[in-house]
């Protein structure tokens, strides 16, 4: 694999990098917050202000503050959102006859900037060490290049700012989760809840009894990822609690067990609120009347992949 990796870039390359995209986004979370003090329309100025704002000077310059300032702006920016103080103002939504003007004049076309996010991420993944976010930044850029072209009269430079806060808004506090679970992750680890359950699962599952261990380990991941909204995070806990004592310490191959748990996690992400990029921002951006209509579809597809997931490991193991 690494002699694909055909383009090498320095560390400090993506460390500088990736402090700019962090920057970027930084901006446009303090712009709505800005921009959301001075919405009259908005019901919760003030809370939806303080939330974006400082939800921005984390993204923005958590590289460069002290631990305890963050962890002080961590606190504020959770208090809006557990009071309700949270709420999407005056929005510049495009009416549906303008949307559908634009696409007869812009036809198929219009997925090629879509394309560029996803063709830019997976090139550089494979043939790069560039890190993922700076070439999803750098398709984002493409894509906008495009939409430009398109329609230079339309799409100015003010259309994509007020653009991003607007979906940034309808996402709302929904948008910190995948942070704080990654970070929630990190400190389940750290606090040695593996070990924890590594000690418990020993007294149910019969040592030496691999397929047990898979299945154990399959389920325990799915419900991991279920409470975490993110399988990242629970495979690291799962691996060292389940993985590595009951399963691949008897000779199970590391990388379809691995890969195939990783998998098994994805189905409990299809069946968790807690997934939130998945399941509950789609629910807000389309503006559907079920909350759960989401997931209440995807379930049934979890499960039935959750067993052929199980299936795969017992079977390649």
């Amino acid at each position: 694999m690494s002699a694909l990796k055909v383009i090498q870039v320095p560390a400090a390359f993506n460390t500088a990098g990736l402090n700019i995209v962090w920057i970027l986004v930084g901006l446009i979370a303090i712009y709505a917050g800005i921009k959301n003090l001075l919405d009259e329309e908005n019901p919760s100025r003030i809370g939806t202000a303080i939330f974006w704002c400082s939800f921005g000077i984390v993204t923005a310059l958590g590289t460069w503050l002290p631990a305890k300032v963050s962890g002080v702006l961590v606190i504020i920016m959770c208090l809006p959102p557990i009071f309700k103080k949270v709420k999407v103002g005056k929005t510049n939504a495009p009416e549906k006859a303008h949307t559908e003007a634009q696409f007869k004049k812009i036809g198929m076309k219009i997925f090629v900037p879509a394309f560029c996010v996803a063709v830019f991420s997976l090139a550089f993944s494979l043939f790069s060490n560039m890190s993922s976010m700076i070439a999803i930044t750098l398709g984002v850029l493409v894509a906008i290049i495009f939409l430009v072209a398109y329609d230079s009269k339309e799409n100015k430079p003010q259309v994509f700012l007020k653009d991003s806060e607007r979906f940034l808004s309808l996402t709302g506090p929904l948008s910190m989760l995948p942070q704080l679970l990654g970070c929630l992750g990190g400190v389940f680890t750290a606090a040695g809840v593996g070990e924890v359950i590594a000690q418990i699962v020993e007294k149910v599952v019969p040592k030496g009894n691999v397929n047990i261990g898979i299945i154990v380990y399959a389920v325990g991941m799915v419900l991991f990822t279920m409470i975490m909204g993110n399988a990242f995070a629970a495979i690291t806990v799962m691996t060292v609690g389940i993985g590595a004592p009951f399963v691949l310490a008897y000779g199970a191959n590391p990388v379809v067990i691995g890969m195939t748990a990783l998998t098994c996690g994805y189905c409990g992400t299809l069946m968790t609120p807690m997934a939130a990029n998945f399941n509950i921002v789609p629910v807000a951006i389309l503006n559907m009347k079920d909350r759960w209509g989401v997931i209440k579809n995807q379930v049934l597809v979890g499960l039935i992949m959750l067993v052929f997931q199980i299936c795969y490991m017992i079977v390649l193991k």
